[in-house]
């Protein structure tokens, strides 16, 4: 009977979010705080009312699936005129700004752990790496901050999770001794250039599948009703599974794939998307939910001082000095390279990272764990509570210069 006391409290509580998720999405309090507060206090660490018990390959197969769905409708929704207009500045923040994050993420870990080994520190600066499109959706959706910088973020997000997975999973084969100083050299070359190709030209072909369908389908009026649910969903699965079993990364493809199909697809593309947008939004609250009952416990009752330090840095210095060093010489005020460095929040890559580097029991698992997981929670709070009020000051500066950002 236990399991049905679990699923009437999640569904209890993801209802009564549902009647006031508007009113609270203008405040501090965003969908993710309020789920990973909520799963903390319903959990086993607090009253006991949900007492859940999933491994780690289950955690991490609904955050990917969540991210996989978050990542397809957000880069469908994009807005391509002015993505295209400054495909400059995420192509900064991605070449230049995410490798310059996990070097500095390294050298931070280094001064701050000193007993985790080199693949260890690098282990945990490439699972921080990674900003959250999901989390930063206050900021990318709020109409008050410039177009360019809200699609510069989107972008940034949507593809540095795919390409840190390469990066990843070669510092994990390193760590199990399974390579040689050869086979080093050649997974470096082979496995990035095997996610991002394999992933784009599997996104393009599902789009361009996907939205010839869709559109006869719609045409031939095949589709209607409920049914308009579905397909994008279905897709954006397509899109993540294919590519992770051909070999490539599921989330470049997800999000390649996405903003094909947002430039393709004709007919009812809001009604589409917009039903899938409420079936990320279902997909977020329970992965944050199950994130708040579970991991957050462990840390708050024994806190670790260093994985706090390295949080706080991780969120600050770590990602803001790469943004400012990434965008140089583009024009950018420094109040617009602040705003672009201070969000880029963590959240579900790194808890799929920490779920797939804890399962490979380094020495310094616990440890790795405590840090991304104080990194997250963190996350969380700060960047929930000053999403609207900063992007409202920042927004207010912008128009009183009268900058074209």
């Amino acid at each position: 009977m236990l399991e049905y006391q679990i699923l009437a409290v999640i569904a209890a509580f993801v209802f009564l979010y549902c009647l006031v998720a508007s009113k609270l999405e203008q405040t501090q309090f965003n969908g993710p705080l309020v789920f990973v507060a909520c799963g903390l206090i319903l959990g086993p660490y607090c009253l006991n009312l949900v007492a859940i018990d999933i491994d780690g390959e289950t955690l991490k197969t609904l955050a990917e699936i969540t991210l996989a769905v978050v990542l397809f409708t957000d880069s469908a929704a994009a807005n391509l005129p002015v993505l295209l207009r400054i495909k400059r500045l995420p192509a900064r923040l991605l070449l230049i700004g995410l490798p310059l994050t996990i070097a500095l993420g390294f050298l931070t870990g280094g001064l701050i752990y000193t007993n985790l080994t080199w693949i260890e520190l690098a282990l945990l600066a490439t699972m921080l790496a990674p900003t959250d499109a999901a989390l930063g959706q206050a900021v990318i959706n709020n109409k008050a901050v410039p177009s360019s910088v809200r699609e510069g973020l989107n972008v940034e997000s949507g593809l540095n999770d795919g390409i840190c997975v390469p990066v990843l999973l070669l510092f994990l084969a390193i760590s199990s001794d399974s390579l040689d100083q050869g086979g080093v050299l050649t997974q470096m070359l082979q496995l990035p250039l095997q996610a991002i190709g394999i992933g784009t030209l599997v996104g393009i072909a599902s789009a361009v599948i996907g939205c010839s369908s869709i559109n006869a389908s719609v045409k031939r009026d095949w589709i209607d009703g409920a049914w308009t649910q579905i397909p994008v969903i279905a897709l954006a699965i397509v899109c993540f599974a294919s590519s992770q079993w051909l070999g490539g990364s599921g989330f470049i493809a997800c999000f390649v794939g996405g903003l094909v199909f947002g430039g393709l697809i004709r007919e009812q593309k809001q009604p589409l998307l917009k039903a899938a947008d409420g079936t990320g939004d279902v997909l977020s609250m329970i992965t944050w939910f199950i994130f708040g009952a579970l991991f957050i416990g462990d840390c708050l009752l024994a806190p670790q001082w260093q994985a706090i330090l390295y949080a706080l840095l991780s969120l600050s210095v770590v990602r803001i000095a790469p943004v400012f060093l990434s965008v140089a010489g583009m024009g950018l005020q420094n109040d617009s390279k602040l705003f672009m460095g201070w969000f880029g929040p963590r959240g579900l890559a790194s808890i799929v990272f920490i779920v797939m580097v804890n399962e490979a029991n380094l020495p310094g698992s616990k440890t790795l764990v405590q840090a991304v997981t104080w990194t997250v929670l963190l996350s969380v709070l700060m960047h929930g509570i000053t999403a609207n009020p900063l992007a409202s000051v920042y927004a207010n500066r912008v128009n009183a210069r009268g900058d074209k950002v």
